[in-house]
């Protein structure tokens, strides 16, 4: 009996090591496809190495940045279901239409909905403020049903229209969700309800691609509003519910607030259909979008997010301007970096140090797009020189694309010439004693950018 005992607490133990075992052994889903889309480019055309490029699980995904540059993308054009991810459309309709104190009602449609739930009760009534936390914190179908039917109606009673059904109600909000998504260059969408429910009764022809996901992120993270609610993980709703005011706590489905540097929403999604999803934001000085659309389970999609954002933040550079072995001393007396020696057109021989206005200045720049280059434009002064004048700028470029310019400066001061150095130079010019055809000095160039991206060195 007791072996017995022994060997079932043996088997017990070895379960649960397993299992911790499983928790931690990297997902073989995960994946670089030679398909996916690096800066424009597939990965097989770059002749990118796997450690190049992000590796996730997810069907369709863009990663883009609040400018619009899409640094990565697997099949994001593609037509698919996105389950709640919908709720950011319905936020930012309902934003765009009505103030923010506009009353929403919960009818008893829109507290038996099902699914996700912010627990509302028929009858329950609150501004949109506080109904939008409701929506997108616990990600409630309750809420976005009860938003879309109270502003909907507020649309029909603008237009002369019957705002006591509120099926014809929920529609032109819906419609209006649509008018939205075209508004935004969101070409492969259509939506056919705020909650984005896609079986039984709501079964429809409702999709929406990773990239048009993106431009909707972007959109929806403009308004402070929707920013001040997605990037909380716990939230508290004031509900006026049979005459009191009630508070009802709310913690969020996105996983990655508090845990992922930067993380500021938006919004997770699922259902059977559309597989798991989600649209992150984190910002690190910009906003950065990734979304990704049917990841192989909950936890994996924020996987998948958590991978892009890696791979971008760790390819993302802060390149100094100034890239020079050689320094100078301004006139403060500062130890400065020397970018360039820059004729006096006054002299002939002549030269005034330069360092950039700015010597500490950078450009966040993505190594994989390439080496940033240089063009030194040089301005010749006239006369005498002052520490601080412009005497030239450098324009940085990656990939032909302005990057950056940086106005160079005299780092000292240099007097002109008195008149007998002027009749002695003038002589020289006119018989040709001058040091190339310009009659002045060649400038010399100390700042060099550096590799960043050595393609020669890749495996």
């Amino acid at each position: 009996m007791l072996c017995n005992k022994s060997f079932i607490r043996i088997s017990s133990l070895l379960a649960v090591f397993a299992l911790a075992l499983c928790c931690f052994v990297p997902s073989a889903y995960a994946e670089v496809r030679k398909a996916d889309i690096v800066l424009g480019d597939t990965v097989e055309a770059l002749g990118l190495t796997v450690a190049d490029c992000p590796s996730i699980e997810a069907e369709h995904a863009i990663l883009m940045d609040e400018a619009g540059n899409v640094y990565f993308e697997r099949d994001a054009d593609a037509p698919v279901h996105i389950a709640s991810i919908t709720k950011i459309m319905t936020a930012i309709t309902a934003l765009d239409s009505v103030p923010a104190e506009t009353e929403i009602t919960v009818s008893e449609t829109a507290a038996y909905i099902g699914e996700s739930s912010a627990w509302l009760q028929t009858g329950d009534t609150m501004p949109l403020s506080e109904a939008l936390k409701a929506l997108l914190v616990p990600s409630g179908n309750d809420a976005a049903q009860a938003i879309a039917e109270s502003i909907g109606a507020v649309m029909l009673s603008a237009e002369g229209g019957d705002a006591s059904d509120t099926d014809a109600c929920c529609q032109r909000f819906v419609d209006a969700m649509n008018a939205k998504a075209a508004e935004l260059g969101m070409t492969n969408s259509v939506f056919t309800n705020p909650h984005g429910l896609d079986d039984g009764i709501y079964d429809a022809d409702m999709h929406c691609s990773a990239r048009d996901v993106a431009k909707m992120s972007a959109y929806a993270m403009q308004k402070q509003a929707i920013r001040d609610i997605t990037s909380l993980a716990n939230a508290s709703c004031l509900i006026n519910r049979s005459g009191e005011t009630i508070t009802a706590e709310f913690e969020s489905t996105d996983l990655l607030l508090g845990e992922y540097e930067g993380t500021c929403g938006i919004k997770t999604g699922f259902t059977d259909t559309a597989g798991a999803c989600f649209a992150g934001a984190c910002n690190r000085g910009e906003d950065l979008y990734a979304i990704v659309l049917d990841s192989i389970d909950e936890w994996e999609r924020f996987e998948d997010v958590r991978a892009m954002w890696d791979w971008y933040y760790t390819h993302c550079i802060d390149l100094p301007l100034a890239n020079t072995e050689s320094f100078t001393v301004n006139a403060q007396g500062e130890t400065v970096p020397l970018v360039a020696q820059v004729p006096a057109a006054a002299w002939l021989d002549k030269r005034v140090d330069a360092t950039l206005e700015d010597p500490n200045a950078t450009v966040r720049v993505f190594n994989i797009e390439g080496n940033v280059s240089q063009e030194v434009e040089y301005d010749y002064p006239e006369g005498t020189v002052h520490a601080g004048d412009v005497v030239g700028t450098i324009t940085y470029k990656q990939r032909n694309e302005v990057v950056a310019t940086a106005q160079m400066v005299a780092a000292q001061d240099l007097p002109g010439p008195n008149i007998i150095e002027m009749i002695s130079i003038w002589w020289n010019r006119l018989i040709g004693g001058f040091v190339n055809d310009d009659g002045i000095a060649e400038p010399k160039l100390y700042n060099q950018m550096p590799v960043i991206n050595d393609k020669n060195a890749q495996s």
